[in-house]
């Protein structure tokens, strides 16, 4: 068993501290356990140049043999860290709350996760079996859920594209200072209860695992979630009447709470879209792919595409 420990934390402060007290409870149970701080390594962000997908796509079309990987692989550490990430079998990761958020260091790592996508990577058979990951999520900020209102959610959000299972979130509260954690029992406690949680969890069959956090976190019942938007029409026509911002789960409101709509009773399968399961998520490579045979024969059937293209290229204002 092996866990990493992740902190986007200043060095020594409240996120280090919390993922190391998770790290001991982990080791306790008998993990191997490693820990880094994103602060440490050289990280570019994510270009957005999409060659990821259009080179999956191409092998998914049997356009190319294989998958190259990030184009920015050899150019700072991240490749180094996710060769190490996909070794483990828990995750643990800690990161500090800015207005409502996590971190832009962290989410600048996260954001190039998308060129190790393992649905997509399991759907061309450049990975040949999910090790199913499974993670902690720990959000630390100086105020209360009010001020931490899409940490949680941000961060489990990050947790689909490596098919990591979020099994465990907590939020540590009111901790406005480097170090101001320790004077928390309460908060170390449940770091250190989260490190026991995730080793748990590795040691139990995949089909038998489940949510090891407070049951009544949030209000999607699929990931615990707190996030709920009323359902919109995807790219295929299917429509649910409410979704998980997070997991993608189809909800219906039932005496003030949301349940997953069933087949059965709804004629729709509420977790036929639902983010942890790689068939389900792989299902978005196709509708990425969709969208780029479609731009790109639009583009070659009308020209004035093009020219409005180059109209906005040729458009300058003033910079700062």
């Amino acid at each position: 068993m092996k866990v990493l420990g992740i902190s986007a934390g200043r060095k020594n402060g409240n996120s280090d501290i919390a993922v190391k007290e998770a790290l001991l409870g982990a080791q306790e149970k008998g993990a191997e356990v490693i820990f880094i701080n994103l602060w440490d390594y050289n990280i570019l962000p994510c270009s957005g140049c999409e060659s990821c997908t259009m080179m999956m796509g191409d092998v998914m079309l049997g356009k190319r043999d294989n998958y190259p990987g990030c184009v920015l692989k050899n150019k700072d550490d991240m490749d180094k860290i996710m060769q190490v990430f996909q070794t483990c079998n828990g995750l643990i990761v800690g990161c500090p709350t800015y207005d409502l958020m996590p971190s832009s260091l962290y989410t600048r790592f996260a954001q190039r996760f998308l060129a190790y996508e393992l649905a997509f990577m399991l759907k061309i058979g450049a990975v040949k079996e999910n090790p199913n990951m499974v993670a902690g999520l720990i959000a630390v900020g100086g105020s209360c859920h009010d001020w931490q209102g899409l940490s949680l959610e941000t961060l489990a959000a990050t947790m689909f594209t490596t098919s990591v299972r979020c099994v465990d979130q907590y939020m540590v509260t009111r901790v406005g200072r480097p170090g101001n954690v320790v004077i928390r029992p309460d908060h170390i406690e449940r770091c250190h209860k989260m490190g026991e949680n995730i080793v748990e969890c590795i040691k139990t069959p995949v089909e038998e695992r489940h949510w090891m956090g407070d049951p009544d976190q949030g209000l999607c019942p699929n990931c615990h979630g707190g996030l709920v938007f009323k359902g919109e029409e995807h790219w295929d026509g299917i429509k649910f009447p409410y979704e998980c911002v997070v997991c993608g789960a189809g909800l219906k409101l039932i005496d003030g709470k949301f349940q997953i709509v069933t087949e059965a009773e709804d004629g729709m399968d509420g977790l036929c879209r639902d983010r942890n399961v790689d068939e389900a998520r792989g299902y978005h490579l196709d509708e990425i792919v969709s969208t780029r045979i479609h731009f790109f024969q639009t583009l070659e059937q009308d020209p004035s595409v093009k020219e409005t293209i180059n109209k906005y290229k040729e458009i300058k204002f003033q910079g700062i």
